[in-house]
């Protein structure tokens, strides 16, 4: 008789192989693709509502039409958009549970949860890293254009800055995170449920993530590309999402800080607009970071497989949560 509550993939599964629980054909397969859209959409009109509720509220302008911003305060509107995005996390966990049978923790590692110390090994390193490349490809820009490469500088009231870095540190990690469960997390799991090796889902999941910044040059759709196949493979490789929600998370706090810093959230460009400069930075940076924390998850004992057990099925422990 099939359990009725979620079921595990079998013992010693790498990351990409935990929607292998025997619960999924390929209607199931199917209705979990459409549960996870479902839940984006609605989870995204529900912001949307949110925000245009809040913003009138608060007495915020609305953009103007021919804006690609919704509030026409641009820091209102940054996190309006980031919290659009961070919708992800709980529209991922809902199609796993309902659509997937199976255990919702199970996206964020092999052990069925997100392993919070190796996380904040993982935000250690990632932070600096990401900050060095940053001020590396300012000192370029400097170097060749001068202040002209900076852009525009508008600094902002140091009230205005303290509250903009209160609201970015709480809400670019769900933002970041939620990118992650979406293209390195269920993405890879989805085609690893009946593809054996985790690449077909790596490749496909860089790919949507680098289309889904938009078209912009050439060098900024290699960077994301290139950056989430490395991403891709840390995560098989160490058994969860964690480092690559470090990464993530650090690049973006320190990106939309900057921004904060320079007046330059109103700036519409995103990572699909990197010049060729930041391309050969990624190219170093990457590999470098990924090769780092997977010798560190060597050092630290990381799960790269899940746990050894009896039985596929589980009625209880920290996974359920």
């Amino acid at each position: 008789m099939r359990p009725s509550g979620p079921s595990a993939a079998a013992e010693d599964s790498l990351y990409h192989q935990q929607a292998r629980n025997g619960r999924q054909g390929v209607l199931g397969r199917l209705g979990e693709l459409l549960l996870l859209v479902g839940f984006l959409v609605a989870g995204t009109i529900a912001v949307i509502a949110v925000g245009a509720a809040a913003g009138y509220a608060l007495g915020l302008d609305f953009a103007p039409e021919d804006s690609e911003r919704f509030l026409d305060d641009p820091l209102a509107d940054t996190v309006m958009a980031l919290a659009g995005i961070a919708i992800g996390i709980p529209a991922v966990l809902l199609a796993v549970r309902v659509g997937g049978h199976r255990f919702a923790g199970s996206v964020a590692s092999v052990t069925g949860r997100l392993r919070w110390r190796w996380l904040g090994v993982c935000a250690a390193v990632a932070l600096p890293v990401l900050a060095l490349q940053t001020g590396l490809l300012m000192l370029w820009g400097w170097l060749e254009e001068g202040d002209a490469g900076l852009g525009d500088v508008e600094f902002p009231s140091w009230g205005r800055l303290l509250l903009g870095m209160v609201v970015l540190w709480l809400v670019v990690p769900f933002q970041a995170a939620a990118e992650e469960f979406v293209f390195r997390g269920w993405l890879a799991q989805y085609f690893g449920g009946f593809l054996r090796s985790p690449w077909p889902g790596i490749v496909v999941a860089s790919l949507l993530f680098a289309l889904a910044h938009g078209f912009g040059a050439w060098s900024g759709f290699a960077l994301l590309f290139y950056s989430a196949m490395w991403w891709g493979w840390l995560v098989v490789r160490t058994g969860g999402l964690e480092a690559v929600i470090a990464a993530h998370t650090a690049n973006n706090l320190v990106a939309f800080c900057l921004s904060l810093v320079l007046g330059q959230l109103a700036d519409t460009e995103t990572a699909a607009d990197a010049p060729w400069q930041a391309l050969v930075l990624e190219l170093l940076v990457s590999p470098a970071y990924c090769l780092l924390i997977a010798r560190l998850s060597t050092r630290y004992g990381v799960e790269r497989r899940g746990p050894r057990r009896s039985g596929a099925f589980l009625s209880s422990g920290p996974a359920a949560q």
